[in-house]
């Protein structure tokens, strides 16, 4: 079905004209179609009722059973299994009780093949799959063939054939791209495609098909199913590449979006995506918070949780939790986002065998992924354990391979972890420039990012000397005290460094106390008597 204009207009205009007089079949279902993509979700399903009893009346048995799928599916992308399948049943029903041929059986062979995949029964799963691509290249239905080929590359996935699961999830992704599949495939397409490919770790995948859903929503401002999905999406893109602050506005909106009646199953995605920000931001109240309302809605709040019990200092309960969470995890993909946290808590606690375990857990599920990112965290969290037993020249060997795939992958927080621990491995082997180096680069990134809790943590690493030699004052309150003691003005020093005025303003006044001056001339003489300027 193309689609068919301005949603809110379609649905202004068509509302009108039902109350004048009676819709045609197809004008019914456009109306509940645009009821369900401006969100009004009861009004569509009354529109869509409408339109499958008018098409029972005309006896028209295969579209009245292609409505009952729709509908079906719209209950099931809400979560509201049990109506879900009432629609799926009944649509059901009317093939087969009237032997009518056409596309609209491998529709209903769609629900089928997820409820064997859901309960673990893949082989059968696939094969249901398969018969419905068949059924819908047969009958060039566009709907069927892009329902049946996603979950034919899931399965494949789930089967642990990776890269051929992902061939087939592009290729639908090609066909979703056209004008003549329903918008309601559409938006699930994009969806179920971000969140496997986020699942196998194929980060460039997930951020493409992510920008392509932001395209699709941006077309259409007025939809509301999918939109919340989608923030909650770009925010994970965002954070993995350091733009933290428009990440966390993406997940309040996507927070907001998402819990509104009757609330959707991505609500606490996008919570346990607020609480990872805030964790790393340094507001730990907001994030237990945060983590909280996930586990309400359904979401595991771990590894998240256990990191944040071990940046609050209860590392006991971190160690604990994280654990248990691994003796109940039993997925792979499950346990690839599991493992580098758990490998962090358990180095901190010194539960060094456990660790290393984790370690040659984590890069054997790493080898059925295409993904670098998991190869290279794989590597990251070897060299963290290496550094942990002393073993230091291996240590630096696999940091070393992490960082340039950071640096490749343009990932700033993870390379700024490594960094860190390349400056600890430096120290241990007693090279004071290159730890200083590394420790700075590592404490500029994290400033950068307003890591706060890593910032302090690499700040504490720096020597006694180092900190002496700047009187207390961050990376940044040296770049603005050298062009305030040049004689630049606060505006000026904003432009200058890419921030506001206002945090400028903050700094300067840092500054003042940590130097115990009250003017910019004070500050500045300080500075040039002390050598801050070079």
């Amino acid at each position: 079905m193309k689609r068919i204009g301005n949603w809110k207009e379609t649905y202004e205009r068509l509302s009108k004209a039902d109350k004048e007089k009676h819709l045609e079949t197809g004008d019914l279902e456009n109306l509940g179609l645009a009821a369900y993509m401006i969100g009004l979700d009861e009004e569509s399903y009354r529109f869509l009722e409408q339109a499958h009893a008018s098409h029972l009346e005309r006896k028209n048995i295969k579209q009245a059973a292609r409505c009952a799928f729709w509908l079906g599916l719209i209950h099931m992308n809400l979560g509201e299994m049990a109506r879900s399948s009432g629609w799926m049943s009944k649509g059901e029903r009317l093939i087969t009780e009237n032997g009518t041929e056409g596309s609209e059986g491998g529709l209903f062979l769609i629900p089928t093949a997820l409820g064997a995949l859901h309960r673990g029964e893949v082989d059968k799963a696939l094969e249901t799959f398969e018969i419905a691509v068949s059924i819908g290249e047969e009958f060039a239905d566009a709907d069927l063939i892009v329902l049946a080929r996603l979950g034919q590359g899931q399965t494949l996935i789930q089967l642990g054939e990776v890269a051929r699961g992902v061939k087939l999830l592009d290729e639908a992704m090609v066909s979703i791209e056209t004008d003549e599949v329903y918008p309601v495939v559409v938006g699930i397409g994009y969806c179920a495609v971000i969140e496997t490919c986020r699942r196998v770790w194929d980060l460039r995948r997930a951020k493409e098909w992510t920008a392509a859903l932001k395209k699709w929503c941006d077309s259409q401002p007025e939809i509301v199913p999918f939109r919340g999905q989608c923030l909650v999406r770009r925010a994970e893109i965002l954070q993995f590449h350091g733009d933290w602050d428009y990440a966390l506005e993406q997940t309040n909106e996507a927070c907001d979006l998402l819990t509104r009646p009757p609330g959707e199953p991505a609500a606490g995605e996008a919570y346990y995506r607020k609480a990872e920000l805030c964790r790393i931001l340094g507001d730990f109240g907001a994030a237990a918070s945060c983590y909280q309302e996930a586990a309400k809605l359904g979401r595991n709040p771990q590894p998240g949780l256990s990191l944040l019990r071990m940046a609050q200092g209860q590392l006991g309960a971190g160690v604990t939790s994280i654990r248990n969470t691994l003796r109940e995890s039993k997925d792979p993909k499950r346990l690839a986002e599991l493992l580098p946290g758990a490998i962090e808590i358990l180095v901190a606690g010194n539960h060094l065998e456990e660790a290393t375990q984790a370690v040659k857990k984590l890069n054997d599920i790493a080898k059925g992924f295409d993904s670098l990112y998991l190869q290279a965290i794989g590597i990251h969290c070897q060299g963290a354990v290496f550094l942990a037993k002393g073993n230091f020249q291996f240590a630096l060997d696999q940091l070393q391979k992490a960082q340039k795939i950071w640096n490749w992958l343009h990932l700033p927080y993870e390379s700024a972890l490594t960094s860190e621990l390349k400056g600890r491995v430096y120290r241990e082997l007693n090279d004071k420039d290159n730890s200083e180096a590394e420790l700075l680069a590592a404490q500029w990134n994290f400033e950068q990012l307003k890591a706060v809790p890593d910032y302090e943590r690499v700040s504490q690493l720096l020597s006694k000397k180092k900190q002496q030699e700047t009187h207390g004052l961050t990376l940044r309150e040296v770049q603005v005290l050298k062009l305030l003691a040049s004689g630049k003005s606060n505006r000026f020093i904003g432009d200058e460094l890419f921030i506001s005025e206002r945090t400028v303003d903050r700094h300067v006044s840092n500054i003042y106390q940590k130097l115990r001056v009250t003017t910019r001339v004070e500050a500045a003489a300080f500075a040039l008597k002390y050598n801050l300027l070079d």
